[in-house]
């Protein structure tokens, strides 16, 4: 098992720079990083260890591509703890590094926080399944190996109705389509259409009817892995801003001299600080308790640090900020903080609900 130093990023160090992010998971699979970010394998999957996969999380972080960051924390977080629910050789594969695993369950024209409205259907006949439907914004789409698929195989909005099914990316009547947009490009983010895909019905991962149950135990450890790469790429953003407020000057006098720049890039720090230990406070309560509430916290607080810590940072750096690399490509790319695994909105709303036993929590 890899120590803490490999995990903080001395694992990454032989990787080349401008590597992909199929050539780092290959990395991070085969130094056993990847396994070493879980305490233990269950039916239900994996269990995360919150130290570990913050500090595989940082070492990403630090190559400075969120497309990347993005694809390993959606694979570490979701993606891997589901496909440990299986009884194929698929896990082994993926977790040693020598193939992608993408997580499919936002349908096409749907909204994406309705996952009772999915219209993709997985039709189980006695010895083989049937998948029609398609999937959007998929991360690793483009790459991956294998789809972990979440399908409707009875009608209605009950949670029972959905099973997910593991199907090869090679498999017949299977088209992935690269998705429109300049952001992000390291993900390999992508749209998916199966059409009339027959497969095994050991491709059914799981058992049948407790997709969406399966799904709902590992969304809180992706909202905690979100909560830990938001504070690792707003703190390096932070180190890399005040040292170009030591640079510059306005009126021969650096910016970082001037006071209220200090207060605000103060308050950015606090920001930081409080989500870095709110991530650390609650990460057993996520994954030893699955405690959703505290997972929403986590998730809603990412909306409301991230941004504004990135929109202030990117307004001292200037026109720099609109460069092809700059903070303003940043910002808008970590915009995925307050859209994916459930909009900040939606969290603020589960949060409401919890405000009775939040507030005695915080008067014990």
């Amino acid at each position: 098992m890899p120590d803490t130093a490999l995990l903080d990023g001395d694992v990454l160090s032989t990787v080349e720079p401008d590597a992909g992010g199929a050539q780092v998971w290959q990395r991070l699979g085969a130094a056993g990083v990847l396994r070493a970010q879980y305490r233990e394998r269950t039916p239900t999957g994996l269990v995360a260890d919150p130290g570990r996969l913050a500090a595989t999380l940082r070492a990403v972080d630090a190559r400075g591509d969120n497309g990347i960051t993005l694809s390993v924390l959606v694979q570490s977080a979701s993606a891997l703890p589901i496909l440990a629910a299986g009884t194929g050789p698929e896990f082994d594969q993926v977790a040693d590094g020598d193939g992608e695993v993408a997580l499919a369950a936002t349908d096409a024209g749907a909204a994406g926080s309705d996952l009772t409205g999915l219209g993709t259907t997985v039709d189980i006949d006695g010895d083989s399944v049937r998948l029609d439907g398609g999937k959007r914004w998929v991360t690793t789409a483009t790459r991956a190996a294998y789809f972990l698929v979440l399908a409707r195989h009875r009608p209605g909005r009950h949670f029972t109705a959905f099973t997910w099914v593991l199907v090869p990316a090679d498999a017949a009547g299977v088209r992935v389509t690269p998705a429109t947009t300049t952001l992000l490009p390291g993900a390999g983010i992508g749209h998916v259409e199966f059409s009339g895909v027959r497969l095994p019905a050991s491709a059914v991962l799981g058992r049948q009817g407790r997709g969406l149950a399966l799904f709902a135990r590992h969304m809180g450890t992706e909202r905690l892995a979100g909560a830990q790469w938001a504070a690792a790429l707003t703190s390096r953003v932070l180190a890399e801003t005040r040292e170009a407020l030591l640079r510059r000057e306005i009126d021969g006098r650096a910016l970082w001299d001037h006071e209220s720049v200090r207060q605000e890039f103060a308050a950015c720090l606090v920001r930081v600080r409080a989500l870095r230990a709110l991530h650390e406070s609650l990460g057993e309560r996520v994954v030893a308790e699955h405690d959703a509430t505290s997972a929403a916290i986590l998730k809603a607080s990412i909306g409301l640090t991230a941004d504004e810590v990135l929109s202030r940072c990117a307004r001292w750096r200037g026109a720099d900020g609109f460069a092809d690399d700059g903070l303003q490509l940043v910002r808008a790319e970590a915009a995925v903080f307050g859209i994916g695994g459930g909009v900040t909105e939606l969290m603020l709303g589960a949060i409401a609900d919890a405000a009775g036993p939040l507030l005695e929590d915080l008067r014990s």
